[in-house]
């Protein structure tokens, strides 16, 4: 599987990248939104674990972008974030999130979220 891992941290992509390579998918990361647009334009991801706060174009913005392309239908989009209140779970979701990771994350939520075995 090939995953992109967006985060404007970058101690905040180490620990998935870590996690998925270990797993023997291929990881590619990028630290914003823009960032993101040219990797995604440019290669066949399977999945996309995106920060929903970045600045300039946020996790939800490119998230609704993304979904808005037929292309990316099949595409698994796990929002991850270190906030996530009830009522901002459901915006989080309404953007086309696929599923809600809450930093730090685990290797086992982690794998469940992105649908490979553990």
């Amino acid at each position: 599987m090939k995953v992109l891992v967006v985060d404007d941290q970058r101690v905040n992509r180490t620990l998935p990248a870590v996690l998925l390579r270990q797993q023997g998918c291929e990881v590619l990361e990028a630290e914003s939104g823009e960032d993101a647009l040219r990797l995604i334009d440019s290669h066949g991801f399977q999945a996309i674990l995106l920060d929903v706060s970045m600045p300039g174009i946020s996790g939800t913005e490119l998230c609704r972008q993304l979904r808005s392309r037929p292309e990316f239908g099949g595409v698994r989009i796990i929002a991850y974030t270190a906030h996530a209140m009830p009522g901002e779970r459901e915006d989080i979701l309404s953007a086309g999130f696929d599923d809600i990771l809450i930093k730090p994350i685990n290797r086992q939520v982690l794998l469940a979220a992105l649908r490979l075995p553990a």
